[in-house]
């Protein structure tokens, strides 16, 4: 096994690999993307012996990995669709982000599906006959009851628990599952960097790869304007929903998917996913999810988005209005756009295939990863979902490999290579930190509260975050500017006046390195 070593990103060690590879010039592989994917694929190159650099223009999770449900899902509507293919695959990969890849990160949450009055039997029916599937998925996965409950019927009084603000009137009970939930998608993104920086990775934000072939590009630095040509044996595209632009022969068809924020005091202290059916369709449901920091995100939509792409797209006020009238729709007290706290859209790098016709939806689109090689010799993936991450990345280094004369002694690892931070719940439990930083950090809580005691006060008053996070993110986690500090370290931005009462802290973590 290689050595581990350094897996701090920062502004100084930047620049050292900047200076590095224009001395150098040549890599094995060439990584272009810094989502959940390109660091995947980084760190299983990594991991494999060979050298590896990962250029991404803006900033880790900049793109759609940040602005996902935050579940790591058995993959229960792949099933509902009859894609058991990458139903099951999802299930495999949730077994191991929670066993060994992120324990820290990814824990066990319960879900609920209420019957309601106005739910028809064929519904229920199907979201039955999904659970009773994904309890079959999860033990051909080899996910035991301790980390996955079976799922079981459950009466009115108990869903009420879990949802007080469910409306009582004509509740038939429901159904109860269990899945897996992310603290946070963007801390997975910046924890699978480090991780491959640790491995000997170069990871290079703020960098954009221009002249792309199959045999390497010319890198930007977009803090300086430095130019430097980087040779490559390998070159993957993994910038998701620009990947077009990266790559010749790619076309794809994007499909937004946008989220409410709302404070948890709207429902009333939610403690499961709450699925609720989308009236008048049989196969969609609308969930409240509760997260970190008294909030809850109400999602999903799958609405086409065609167009230029936007680096931040937006939720549109048809999809507003939609989530909030299907979640009104079984609590008691509606909501209103008064009760957001903000909202976020992100866009899936769907492949268009050619296949779909005039009226079809994006929602029919296959989810499976797709790999492709251009003419130029780039190899992208595109497709997929967080979830499967690990296994996309597998694919496309295992397919770029084939087709390249890069020899590698070792197979993929990743399978069982936990990331920074991570350890089994046993080791977790023991960690003298406060609850917290030990869900967002694992085993380095410790080392992320350390020294100055006035670090742990929150940055302003209402807000959760600490001194200490945002100073570790600076110094640890690669955080070059306040924007990745306050929506991708952090998810203070999420909310337009959190934000501002956070920028003087975000301004001072800068100053004080």
């Amino acid at each position: 096994m290689i050595a581990v070593g350094n897996a701090s990103l920062n502004a100084a060690r930047r620049t050292r690999e900047l200076d590095w590879l224009e001395a150098t010039g040549k890599v094995d592989v060439l990584v272009i993307g810094g989502g959940v994917t390109g660091v995947g694929v980084a760190l299983d190159a990594a991991a494999r012996g060979l050298t590896v650099a990962l250029v991404e223009k803006h900033d880790l999770a900049f793109g759609t990995s940040r602005w996902s449900s935050k579940l790591v899902h058995g993959g229960l509507r792949y099933l509902v669709s009859g894609h058991v293919g990458i139903a099951y695959e999802s299930a495999v990969e949730r077994g191991i982000l929670m066993k060994t890849t992120a324990p820290h990160l990814v824990h066990p949450v319960p879900q609920v599906a209420p019957w309601l009055p106005q739910a028809r039997i064929a519904q229920a029916a199907m979201l039955r006959g999904a659970f009773l599937g994904g309890d079959v998925l999860r033990t051909f996965a080899r996910t035991s009851d301790d980390y996955l409950p079976h799922s079981r019927r459950i009466s009115s009084a108990e869903i009420l628990r879990y949802a007080p603000t469910l409306r009582p009137e004509g509740l038939r009970g429901g159904f109860l599952t269990w899945d897996g939930q992310l603290y946070d998608d963007a801390r997975l993104v910046v924890a699978i960097a480090r991780t491959a920086a640790s491995y000997g990775a170069r990871v290079l934000t703020r960098c954009s790869a221009e002249q792309v072939t199959g045999a390497g590009a010319v890198l930007v630095d977009q803090l300086s304007g430095r130019r430097l040509s980087v040779d490559a044996r390998i070159v993957i595209n993994a910038a998701g929903i620009w990947a077009d632009q990266v790559a010749s022969g790619i076309k794809l068809r994007p499909s937004r998917g946008t989220h409410l924020v709302l404070p948890q005091s709207a429902f009333g202290g939610l403690s499961a996913v709450l699925t609720i059916p989308v009236p008048g369709e049989l196969r969609r449901v609308v969930m409240a999810i509760p997260a970190p920091d008294d909030r809850v995100y109400v999602g999903l939509t799958d609405e086409d988005a065609p167009g230029p792409v936007s680096d931040v797209p937006r939720a549109t006020e048809s999809e507003i209005d939609f989530l909030l009238n299907t979640i009104s729709s079984a609590v008691r007290v509606p909501l209103t756009r008064d009760d957001l706290l903000g909202t976020y859209a992100g866009l899936r790098p769907l492949l268009d295939t050619g296949h779909h016709h005039g009226g079809s939806k994006t929602a029919d689109i296959s989810r499976r990863h797709a790999v492709i090689t251009s003419p130029e010799g780039v190899v992208t993936i595109v497709g997929g979902k967080l979830t499967t991450y690990r296994r996309m990345a597998q694919d496309v280094l295992d397919t770029a490999l084939a087709q390249s004369s890069v020899e590698v002694r070792r197979p993929c690892l990743t399978h069982r290579i936990p990331l920074i931070g991570a350890a089994s719940p046993g080791h977790l439990a023991a960690v003298r930190a406060p609850a917290r930083f030990v869900q967002r950090y694992g085993i380095e809580a410790p080392d992320v509260i350390a020294g100055d005691p006035s670090l742990l006060l929150p940055i302003a008053p209402g807000l959760a975050t600490t001194h200490a996070e945002l100073r570790f993110a600076v110094r640890h986690e690669g955080a070059l500017t306040e924007d990745d500090l306050l929506d991708r370290r952090t998810r203070i931005g999420l909310s337009a006046s959190d934000r501002a009462l956070a920028l003087p802290a975000a301004q001072e973590a800068f100053a004080s390195v």
